[in-house]
């Protein structure tokens, strides 16, 4: 036989074992036992992921591998197929991955509220504000030190969004009075609570770091502008090696009915209210239209 005609049949042989393999199971893609989560890392300083993640990972044999940044940086990871699965509060650039087809679901799990605190003696005058505009429009017109995440995550979007309502866009570069610490809710709190300075922060991070940032308090809040929703989303199994398998389970688990009671009772005895309140089978319109109670 030539070496030619032999060089074929091994070709065949190796196409045919390729196939085989697939047939029977073999390489399904991805990497079934890891699931990548890109996530917040205000909801990642709650603390609510180190009570959930590991019952998941019992429960489906999956090392479940937490990248905990900013929301921004979060959604380029799953645009970039860099994850499998995202777990975010910013809505309207979620909504932007739907569009794009870079997720095939988004869902909402959970939500709470952003609050504004602040120092003690309220050099300001926000306390007991319910309108976050007019709220804003006062800590700048008394040039009260605000201090900024600008880490684009999704406090930071959010808190940018509050500003365009207000009518207002102050700046590093113009504005002595606005900072930006560039870093997360944590880092944010805790630069606010030495500086004396107001800033915007999911009530879940506020209330579990408040022994460690006493100097602040909460002083403008219940204003439905400041409703702060958490979605679940799978990245496309186009993008490459995925794990869609793992990252439906995962959202399977967190929209299940014993975790999402899981997640309205978490630390709410020692707060006396909950972090985050269960929203599987709601719409954001629909808790907005209740007034979005926080507990």
């Amino acid at each position: 036989m030539s070496r030619v005609r032999v060089l074929g049949v091994l070709l065949l042989f190796a196409a045919l074992a390729t196939g085989l393999t697939s047939a029977c199971g073999g390489d399904p893609g991805y990497n079934e036992d890891e699931l990548i989560l890109a996530t917040t890392t205000s909801l990642n300083d709650s603390g609510l992921l180190d009570e959930l993640v590991p019952i998941f990972e019992d429960e489906a044999g999956i090392t479940v591998k937490i990248i905990s940044v900013g929301t921004g940086a979060a959604l380029r990871m799953g645009a970039e197929g860099n994850a499998d699965v995202l777990l975010t509060h910013a809505p309207t650039s979620e909504q932007m991955l739907v569009d794009a087809g870079d997720v095939t679901s988004r869902v909402l799990v959970a939500y709470n509220d952003f609050v504004i605190v602040g120092p003690l003696d309220d050099p300001a005058g926000v306390a007991g504000m319910d309108d976050v505009s007019e709220a804003l429009i006062q800590i700048a017109r008394a040039e009260a030190v605000f201090a900024s995440r600008g880490d684009d995550s999704g406090t930071h979007k959010k808190e940018r969004s509050l500003w365009d309502e207000a009518g207002l866009s102050p700046s590093v570069a113009d504005d002595e009075w606005y900072l930006e610490v560039g870093q997360g809710m944590s880092a944010t709190l805790t630069v606010a609570n030495q500086r004396g300075a107001y800033t915007l922060t999911d009530r879940g991070t506020y209330l579990s770091l408040s022994e460690d940032v006493k100097g602040l308090t909460p002083l403008v809040e219940g204003d439905p502008l400041l409703l702060n929703f958490y979605s679940v989303m799978e990245v496309d199994g186009a993008k490459g090696r995925i794990n869609t398998v793992g990252s439906a389970a995962f959202t399977e688990f967190l929209l299940r009915e014993d975790i999402q009671a899981m997640i309205g009772e978490y630390l709410r005895e020692e707060y006396g209210r909950p972090l985050f309140i269960p929203a599987a089978g709601e719409t954001e319109a629909s808790i907005a239209a209740r007034g979005g109670a926080s507990g």
